[in-house]
């Protein structure tokens, strides 16, 4: 390598299945035989983050370095694979568009949740959903407001907020509706809404544009008995009295080497 140019830093993460090692090491010696350097620990620096393993794996990692500016692109060698585009089979042909430069950078819209309890405020940023739930599967009172405004007083197993590129995941098969990635909106589902004379809560999810906050407010007596699960990972806080949500500046990147994929992806993996 030329001393005097720059480095092409890449880092690869990959989880601990068989496979995913396999492609790992694989990987990585491709890439050095590119003159691409991959480090041992996570650089900040670095042109691109390539995760190998399956949708589990590119959350987890997503979560575990804050939401990076470093663009994304995924090896699947895990089983439903809609983060991870590239097959193992496909290294050759992804370094070669990779150095060519034969793609597109997405940029993926993300959720934040600002938790406020009756002593502090705390950010909370989700890339699928954030779902607001009962412990130990208890059924929730909560009040939604949109923008301010009074939209239902919700009874039952909880809500998920989700984003677009969440809306294919747990929001789906929930029944929530297909959101194209660009959209620039979050979507209210309820799971198993109540309706009484008491409660009275949408059955179908509900659109909203990405710069109205929707704000949720357990009711008085449940200040404790919600758990908060974002992106499947489940957080506890004690005394909330109200949770805001909106679409962030914050957002991640993602490399797409095949425009039909969004579409080849949702007839592949669900039809």
């Amino acid at each position: 390598m030329n001393p005097t140019k720059k480095k092409r830093i890449i880092n690869v993460i990959s989880n601990n299945n068989p496979t995913s090692k396999k492609t790992f090491n694989l990987l990585i010696k491709k890439l050095k035989e590119k003159n691409f350097v991959v480090p041992e620990k996570y650089d900040s620096q670095a042109e691109l983050n390539i995760c190998i393993g399956g949708d589990g794996a590119f959350l987890r990692t997503v979560h575990k370095y804050n939401f990076p500016n470093v663009p994304f692109v995924g090896i699947n060698t895990g089983h439903l694979g809609f983060f991870q585009e590239i097959l193992p089979e496909h290294i050759d042909e992804f370094i070669d568009k990779y150095i060519n430069k034969d793609y597109t950078v997405e940029e993926i819209y993300l959720v934040k949740a600002n938790i406020c309890t009756h002593t502090n405020c705390f950010e909370l940023f989700g890339l699928n959903e954030i779902v607001i739930k009962g412990i130990q599967s208890k059924v929730v009172h909560l009040e939604i407001f949109i923008d301010g405004n009074h939209l239902e007083k919700f009874c039952g197993d909880g809500i998920i907020i989700s984003t677009p590129v969440g809306s294919t995941a747990y929001n789906f098969s929930t029944g929530g509706g297909i959101i194209y990635p660009s959209l620039k909106t979050l979507q209210i589902t309820p799971l198993s809404p109540i309706s009484s004379r008491a409660y009275r809560s949408l059955p179908n999810s509900a659109i909203i544009p990405g710069d109205i906050p929707i704000t949720i407010k357990p009711e008085y007596r449940y200040e404790n008995s919600i758990l908060i699960v974002v992106d499947g990972f489940e957080i506890r806080y004690d005394d909330i009295t109200e949770i805001d949500f909106i679409i962030p500046k914050k957002t991640i990147y993602k490399l797409n080497f095949d425009k039909n994929m969004y579409w080849n992806n949702l007839k592949s993996k669900f039809l």
